[in-house]
C-alpha cells in the first residue's frame, strides 16, 4: 500500500506543473480586448440603424469628404450624453467612430459637445476628437484614452446585456455623430 500510494503522490506532484502551464493557456474570456469591438461591430451592423456620419466629421476623422454611410446604436444616459458606436459600411473605408455627445439647443442654433473616436475591429484608437459649439478639432490620442477606454466597455456590457431573441432599436432621436455637430435652429 505504501509502495502505490508514494508512487500516487510522484504521479501527483508531476501533474501540479503541467496543471499550472495549462491554466496560464487558458483560453481568453470571451470578450477580450482584441476581440471585443468585432463582436460589437457584428452586433451593429446586424441591428443598428442606417444613418449616415456628416461630411465635416468625416473629413476630420479622415474618413472623405462626403457623407460616409453607417449603421450605429446610439444609447441616451441620465444626461442626456449620447453614446453612439456607428461602423462605416463603405467597403472602402472599414472605420468604427464611437462618441458621446450632448446635443445643446441654444438661442440660435443647436449643436453637440463632446469627443468622438476613430477606431477599427481590433480597438485600436487611431483619432480623437473634441466637438463643440465652434466646429471640431482634432486632439491628442492620450488626451482622452480613459474615456476612450470605458466608452469601449461600455458597448461591451451593452452587448452582454443584449438578447440574441430581442432587437434592439437605437434611442429615438437622430444623434448628433449621425447628423453632424452644428445645426441651425429653424
Amino acid at each position: 500500500m505504501k509502495r502505490h500510494y508514494g508512487n500516487f503522490l510522484i504521479a501527483a506532484l508531476a501533474l501540479i506543473p503541467a496543471a499550472l502551464i495549462g491554466q496560464s493557456l487558458a483560453p481568453t474570456p470571451r470578450y477580450s480586448d482584441q476581440a471585443e469591438l468585432s463582436k460589437v461591430e457584428e452586433w451593429v451592423l446586424s441591428q443598428g440603424a442606417v444613418e449616415s456620419i456628416a461630411p465635416e466629421l468625416a473629413a476630420i476623422l479622415g474618413l472623405g469628404s462626403d457623407r460616409l454611410p453607417v449603421r450605429l446604436k446610439s444609447f441616451r444616459t441620465k444626461d442626456g450624453v449620447s453614446h453612439t458606436f456607428a461602423v462605416s459600411t463603405n467597403p472602402s473605408q472599414k472605420a468604427i467612430v464611437i462618441s458621446a455627445l450632448k446635443t445643446i439647443a441654444d438661442k440660435m442654433q443647436i449643436y453637440s459637445v463632446g469627443t468622438a473616436w476613430l477606431t477599427d475591429r481590433s480597438g485600436i484608437l487611431h483619432e480623437t476628437i473634441r466637438v463643440d459649439a465652434s466646429g471640431a478639432r482634432v486632439l491628442p490620442n492620450n488626451s482622452r484614452a480613459a474615456e476612450f477606454t470605458n466608452i469601449k466597455a461600455f458597448f461591451v456590457k451593452k452587448l452582454e446585456a443584449a438578447s440574441p431573441s430581442i432587437s434592439s432599436s437605437p434611442s429615438p432621436g437622430t444623434s448628433a455623430t449621425a447628423a453632424g455637430w452644428k445645426q441651425e435652429a429653424k
